[in-house]
């Protein structure tokens, strides 16, 4: 019998060793490799290397049967005075004036063929576009404008706008408005509907017309328009809706295609879902008042400076969420008479080069006031303070309600206030730099600023004379604009097509736009 020895049972055991820690080692290689594998079935749901992630199909957007708009019944839809809102939208299709805005801010002719201006007299012809109907078939009269003009005189809306005429006479087929003093860029305040009452229904000669069926009100496209465009749609649906939420409500189930809303007002509109946006611009201006009558804030050279250190842009994409337009001026970027060669470049070491060329030691720390009631407002006077305290200027704020907030401008207890104003289209600053003025809260008395405001007013060349105005403002700097605000046009995602609105027309290009419905 052959019995191993001790020697060859360990080279058995070991060689053993070696040929298992060779298969351990080689296990791995083989997988890598592929070439132990098991054969794997065609469609595993794997995705091979180089091959395209599958795309997930975009989903079917439901388009409306019919476009609507809200509107509520119980309140007027006469565009002198109608609330805003949805109310101005839809009296916006209805009625025209003899004027409109363009996006750019600029006057365009409608009802008013031409014009000419008698500068010594301060009047105003205007001769009416020949062939214009009502929608009932009814002529388009000068006696018609003049009643209409005269009743948004007595308005809440237009008065104030309106408050430099003196008169207003009617022609045979032309309007004359006197002023009491010379305005040269008056025709850009005439963007007024023009409307008469039939029935206690406002009639206009817009592209379309209201009217009622057994479904309740709607709008329905007017055959006898001027302009001769067809209109995108034949009717307009009016779908009841009064109050914010109940409009919200109505857009958010699709219920209506189209609203407006301010999204950096008081109370803005809180929205989900798949929803398509333009922005409109607005006259409404926001900038930083400065108490001018009392130290340290009399002093010009601190004014710019301060000025100088504002990041306008940054305030507009960081705080307003891009709804307006940075200004360093009080005339909106968008006009042709903005100054923008006079701009001052803004960079990260402006604030601290600005306030150090002033020479503006800080005895104390300033107030800066802001209202309660706008949370977007109280988030940029924050930010204001901050940077400014951080460039050297030592600021605070101090957040009331408004009532509180408009007593305090009103006596003068502030340093400096966020302040926001509707400025009008033809760019009268008076009212808020001229000596005494309605909101010159800060007191700013200059006799080199009134001759410049009176001169634009007066002039011919009004973008030479915006230059000059504006040229002095920037050295005195009595007010800092930051920006323009915009207004948000918001639609069902796939429903208009190529709209171009502006703040008082979301519907400006009507003719141009389209109007995508689901085929019945």
């Amino acid at each position: 019998m052959y019995l191993p020895t001790p020697h060859s049972n360990d080279n058995g055991d070991t060689m053993k060793k070696h040929l298992l820690k060779l298969f351990c080692l080689l296990l791995p290689v083989l997988f890598l490799t592929g070439c132990w594998q098991e054969e794997l079935p065609e469609n595993t749901g794997l995705i091979s290397p180089g091959e395209e992630l599958p795309q997930e199909p975009e989903p079917e957007l439901l388009l409306p049967e019919f476009f609507s708009l809200p509107y509520a019944p119980d309140q007027s839809l006469d565009p002198i005075d109608c609330p805003d809102g949805p109310q101005q939208t839809v009296a916006s299709l209805i009625c025209e004036g003899l004027f409109r805005l363009t996006p750019d801010l600029e006057a365009e002719s409608l009802l008013c063929q031409s014009y000419s201006y008698d500068s010594e007299r301060y009047a105003y012809t205007f001769t009416l576009r020949p062939g214009v109907l009502f929608s009932d078939g009814s002529p388009l009269t000068a006696r018609d404008v003049r009643t209409a003009l005269e009743r948004a005189r007595r308005s809440e809306r237009y008065q104030a706008r309106l408050a430099q005429v003196s008169s207003i006479s009617a022609g045979d087929g032309t309007v004359t408005i006197t002023l009491s003093r010379p305005n040269t860029g008056f025709p850009a305040l005439l963007d007024i509907p023009i409307s008469k009452e039939s029935g206690g229904v406002p009639l206009g000669t817009g592209p379309y017309f209201l009217t009622q069926d057994e479904g309740g009100a709607f709008l329905a496209a007017n055959s006898t328009w001027w302009q001769g465009h067809s209109q995108p749609v034949e009717r307009i649906g009016l779908t009841e809706a009064s109050g914010q939420d109940a409009v919200l409500y109505r857009f958010s189930s699709h219920e209506v295609q189209l609203i407006t809303a301010d999204l950096t007002g008081t109370d803005p509109a809180a929205l989900t879902g798949s929803v398509s946006q333009w922005e409109a611009d607005t006259t409404i201006l926001q900038y930083v008042g400065l108490n001018t009558a009392a130290a340290p804030l009399d002093n010009a050279a601190l004014r710019r400076a301060l000025g100088e250190s504002l990041n306008r842009k940054h305030i507009v994409s960081g705080f307003l969420s891009g709804h307006g337009r940075a200004a360093q001026f009080p005339v909106s970027p968008l006009s042709s008479l903005y100054p923008e060669e006079l701009e001052v470049r803004f960079s990260a070491d402006a604030p601290v080069q600005a306030i150090s060329r002033s020479g503006y030691v800080p005895e104390r720390t300033l107030t800066l006031l802001v209202n309660s009631e706008n949370s977007f407002k109280t988030a940029v006077a924050d930010y204001l303070a901050e940077s400014l305290t951080a460039a050297g200027v030592p600021v605070e704020t101090r957040i009331l309600p408004w009532e509180e907030y408009t007593a305090a401008l009103e006596a003068g207890d502030f340093d400096l206030y966020y302040g926001e104003v509707r400025l009008t289209a033809d760019w009268n600053l008076s009212f808020l730099l001229s000596t005494g003025g309605a909101l010159n809260y800060g007191g700013w008395t200059d006799a080199e600023a009134d001759s410049l405001l009176a001169a634009y007013s007066a002039a011919e060349n009004r973008t030479t004379a915006m230059e000059a105005l504006c040229a002095y403002l920037q050295q005195q700097s009595p007010i800092l604009p930051v920006c323009f605000k915009s207004t948000s046009v918001l639609a069902q995602t796939g429903v208009l097509e190529d709209l171009i609105p502006t703040a008082a027309q979301p519907f400006y290009n009507l003719a141009g736009c389209t109007v995508h419905l689901r085929e019945k």
